[in-house]
């Protein structure tokens, strides 16, 4: 098969190192890809919010299935494009993909089918929204409904607070995604992540994962894409996970289909645990960064069976096969990340780094630059180990971590915290 990956960050790295251990990929395509993915892969300079362009490349080189890794192809409608074209692609359809572009229409579908989450209010308009916080107090959550990189989420824990975060966004602090908002109940509880393939019809779970928001260590600091993720999450009991696709997922993915438009690709379902019971926080509509790492560095080869029976509409044939194996990934990061960074500087000691099935450093936001690899985004590096336990899985990652030479970068060094 001729793959093509769209998107060019640790997530995508990870999906291409995954799918090329499958003897069914003859040639990855990744546009347009970073400097680590280069020996993966064919890099192309492609424009992927574009379906035409999309489209015109996969006929030039014969692509057989379409890998969509971002949420902005996807909320564009790419994969309608695609498969209006005749391609094979993974990830929904730009009708489907609401469930992560906009807060407000995914605490419709919540309301439609029942699905436990929190209590909820949209708002236009500033005032009105001020009026509703002073009414309902903190601590608080406002969220811009549309996408705003992992960025337009506030957890307020003051009125003042939370009357900022509503002033800014309609400000337009986020853009085009602030100009509304969801004001949300403060869920209290564990935090973690469960990531379902869904073909329309039939869901197959295929992990869970905590990731670390925070910036800083002891999760202090602002709200970050993400500065590590470990997998399996202790949290998402055998339990816990059967309610959550008897209560959350199923009935989501049955809403979808009585809309007339069903979900094909990744449901990443962020959940609050609490009391042996789960809520919905949100949904995403692809894998998460730097969950992605993680869960492919346990998957491996069998990721591409499973993504392809997803594009095929065949998932209910299909099963994980689960080692008792654990993963870890440290998120290496451009000093002044989350806020302005500088881009540019050289990363030393990468390639004298071990790559194999337990130790891969997946690169983010990183370019070739007169012949050195050098920082070009703000989260740059995955540092990712595997092990039988995850104690030993956080060892390998952080050998990784100190073998990296880049004094402009830093990252988390407790990454693993609640497990460990």
């Amino acid at each position: 098969m001729n793959i093509l990956i769209l998107g060019s960050g640790g997530r995508e790295h990870a999906l291409a190192w995954a799918i090329r251990q499958n003897p069914k990929c003859d040639r990855l395509f990744v546009a347009p890809g970073n400097a680590g993915m280069e020996p993966l892969a064919r890099l192309a300079d492609l424009d992927i919010l574009c379906g035409p362009d999309v489209i015109g490349f996969c006929e030039e080189n014969a692509i057989d299935l379409v890998v969509i890794g971002p949420e902005a192809p996807l909320a564009a409608g790419v994969a309608d494009a695609l498969r209006a074209a005749g391609l094979l692609v993974f990830g929904p359809s730009r009708a489907a993909a609401m469930l992560e572009a906009s807060k407000a229409f995914t605490k419709e579908v919540c309301d439609a089918c029942g699905a436990p989450t929190a209590a909820w209010a949209r708002f236009d308009a500033a005032e009105p929204a001020r009026a509703y916080i002073r009414e309902k107090g903190a601590p608080i959550v406002v969220k811009a409904d549309g996408l705003a990189a992992g960025k337009g989420v506030t957890v307020a824990m003051t009125e003042a607070e939370a009357i900022a975060a509503i002033d800014d966004a309609f400000a337009g602090a986020f853009g085009a995604a602030g100009a509304e908002v969801v004001i949300e109940e403060f869920m209290e509880g564990e935090e973690a992540s469960f990531f379902v393939l869904c073909d329309g019809v039939d869901c197959l779970p295929i992990g869970t994962a905590q990731d670390h928001k925070r910036v800083g260590d002891g999760d202090t600091g602002p709200n970050t894409g993400g500065m590590g993720a470990y997998s399996p999450a202790p949290v998402l009991t055998q339990a816990i996970q059967d309610q959550v696709m008897a209560q959350i997922v199923r009935p989501t993915v049955a809403e979808m289909a009585r809309r007339g438009t069903p979900f094909q690709g990744v449901l990443y379902a962020g959940l609050m645990i609490r009391d042996g019971r789960a809520r919905l926080v949100e949904y995403n509509v692809r894998f998460g960064d730097p969950e992605c790492q993680v869960l492919m560095m346990r998957l491996g080869a069998q990721a591409l069976d499973l993504i392809l029976a997803c594009a095929q509409g065949r998932l209910g044939t299909m099963a994980v096969r689960w080692a008792d194996d654990h993963a870890l990934t440290v998120v290496l990061a451009a000093k002044g990340y989350p806020g302005s960074y500088a881009k540019g500087s050289a990363i030393g000691g990468l390639d004298a780094l071990p790559e194999d099935s337990f130790r891969m450093v997946f690169h983010a936001g990183t370019a070739r630059q007169d012949g050195r690899i050098v920082a070009a985004g703000g989260r740059v590096l995955a540092a990712t180990g595997r092990g039988a336990t995850l104690a030993e899985a956080h060892a390998r990652a952080y050998a990784l971590v100190d073998g990296i030479d880049w004094p402009e970068g830093f990252c988390r060094r407790d990454i693993g915290w609640r497990a460990l």
